[in-house]
């Protein structure tokens, strides 16, 4: 058997060896649902679009549009803005605060944010869901969602989330990958709806 020294130093040298890679860990910050501090970029009767001030440079923009949210994170192009939309079939909000998942050198690769889905019966017994996003970058300017989480239906909705965040968001091709569910999904999770140009798939 080593000595108690020579064990210690085997684990050192494992815990710092080139294939040893650090986890990725998560920041906050709140969505203020009356969108103060935000920059309106357009408004009309039906909803608008407004840049928030997000994670350190990183903001996020705030679409609505006939009782329906969508959210992009980062510095988007201009196409995003003025035309994606990704959100559910039924009337939907989002939560209060965000979960930004952070890369190993602190570079905000995704972020997590809940939606509340209206039951269109009424019982009050609506859906949450996890929507991923894909974090955009200075130089490509893409961000979508990746994946969905059905947070009733999940005991382990928001680990289930942050180990998609981190396995698919940073190398996802938004126009060309699709969102996906992950977990169990109830029949109260709502239908998505996704609407990425076209011409993103030539940028």
């Amino acid at each position: 058997m080593l000595p108690r020294t020579s064990l210690l130093a085997a684990a050192m040298v494992l815990a710092f060896a080139p294939g040893s890679a650090l986890a990725n860990s998560s920041a906050y910050t709140d969505l203020d649902p009356d969108l103060t501090g935000c920059e309106t970029i357009t408004s009309d009767n039906i909803g608008g679009v407004w840049k928030c001030q997000g994670y350190r440079d990183y903001p996020f923009y705030f679409k609505e549009g006939d009782l329906r949210a969508s959210v992009f994170f980062g510095p988007i192009l201009q196409l995003l803005i003025d035309e994606g939309f990704e959100t559910f079939g039924p009337f939907n909000s989002p939560g209060k605060k965000i979960e930004w998942r952070l890369d190993d050198r602190g570079k905000p690769i995704a972020a997590i944010l809940r939606y509340f889905i209206s039951d269109p019966e009424g019982s009050g017994n609506g859906g949450q869901v996890l929507v991923i996003s894909r974090v955009a970058q200075a130089d490509d300017g893409l961000s979508c969602v990746v994946g969905y989480v059905d947070a009733r239906s999940n005991k382990n909705a928001n680990e289930l989330a942050r180990k998609v965040a981190d396995q698919d968001a940073a190398d996802f091709a938004c126009g060309y990958n699709e969102a996906l569910w992950h977990g169990k999904r109830g029949a109260s999770a709502g239908m998505t709806s996704s609407y990425l140009p076209e011409s993103l798939k030539q940028e």
